[in-house]
C-alpha cells in the first residue's frame, strides 16, 4: 500500500503568519502521522517553515531549484542550499515555470538529477494543454515529459505530479477517470523503466483539487494523493483535502 501525500504549493503567496496558522492546526490534528504533508512556501520563509513545520512531522519542500550545482547564477538557488534550509522535496517542471520562464524539457532532467544529489526528493510535474489534448496528443506529450526528466533518474527517490495544464488555476477539474486514465499510463510507463519502483512510486494529482472533490479524485487507484495550489492557502480547506487523502489510505 502506497501512502499518501498531499503537497502545497504556495505560489507567490503567504507569509509567517499563514505558516504559523497551519503549525497550530496540524499541531492539533496530527493527520501528518499517518499520511505525508508537505509545505512549499517562497523561498524566503522556508527557514522559517523549517523551525515550525519540520518538528510536527509536516515536510518542507522548494518550488523550484537550479540546474547548476553552483556559480555565477545571479538569483538561483540551488538544490544543496534547499536541502540545508530544512526541505525534504522540491517541485520541478511546473508549468508555470514552463510557460512563463520557458523552462524546457531538457532542464528538467539537470534540476532531477541536482535535486536527488543533494539528497531531496523531486516532485517532477507533468501534464498536458487543451489544444493537446484536444488534438489527441495526451499520450505523446506525457510521455515526452517523463523521458526528458528522467535520465539517471532514481526512481525509488521521485514523485511525479499530474495537472493538466488546462485545470490549473481555471477551476476545471479532470473528471476522476481522465485523471486515472493518465494516473495509469505514467505508472505504466515507470513500470518499462524501473518494474520494482512502478507500484512503489507516488503520483499526485493537481488542477484545482479542493476539499469538495478530493475525496472522489483519490479514491482511484493510481491517484496517490494532490499538489494543491489556490485551496493550500486556506488552512481549512487543505486540512480537509489531507483528511481526504488520508481515507484513500484507509479504504
Amino acid at each position: 500500500m502506497r501512502t499518501s501525500l498531499v503537497i502545497a504549493n504556495w505560489k507567490l503567496n503567504g507569509d509567517a503568519e499563514l505558516l504559523k496558522s497551519f503549525a497550530e492546526h496540524f499541531h492539533q490534528s496530527e493527520i501528518q502521522q499517518h499520511i505525508g504533508v508537505a509545505i512549499c512556501p517562497p523561498a524566503v520563509y522556508l527557514k522559517t517553515a523549517d523551525v515550525l513545520l519540520n518538528a510536527i512531522g509536516v515536510k518542507v519542500g522548494g518550488q523550484n531549484c537550479s540546474e547548476f550545482e553552483q556559480g555565477a547564477y545571479t538569483g538561483e538557488i540551488s538544490a544543496q542550499m534547499l536541502a540545508d534550509s530544512g526541505c525534504r522535496y522540491v517541485l520541478i517542471g511546473h508549468s508555470e515555470r514552463r510557460a512563463l520562464f520557458a523552462e524546457s524539457d531538457a532542464v528538467m532532467a539537470g534540476k532531477v538529477q541536482q535535486a536527488q544529489a543533494a539528497g531531496l526528493t523531486p516532485v517532477l510535474c507533468i501534464g498536458e494543454t487543451l489544444e493537446q489534448r484536444e488534438a489527441g496528443e495526451l499520450e505523446q506529450v506525457i510521455e515526452q515529459q517523463l523521458s526528458s526528466a528522467c535520465k539517471e533518474v532514481d526512481f525509488e527517490n521521485l514523485v511525479i505530479a499530474y495537472e493538466p495544464v488546462w485545470a490549473i488555476g481555471t477551476g476545471k477539474t479532470a473528471t476522476p477517470a481522465q485523471a486515472q486514465d493518465v494516473h495509469r499510463l505514467i505508472r505504466n510507463w515507470v513500470a518499462t523503466k524501473a518494474p520494482e519502483a512502478a507500484q512503489k512510486i507516488q503520483i499526485l494529482y493537481g488542477g484545482s483539487v479542493k476539499a469538495d472533490n478530493a475525496t472522489e479524485l483519490f479514491s482511484q487507484a493510481d491517484i496517490d494523493g494532490g499538489l494543491i495550489g489556490g485551496a493550500s492557502l486556506d488552512t481549512e480547506q487543505f486540512a480537509a483535502i489531507c483528511q481526504a487523502a488520508n481515507v484513500k489510505k484507509d479504504s
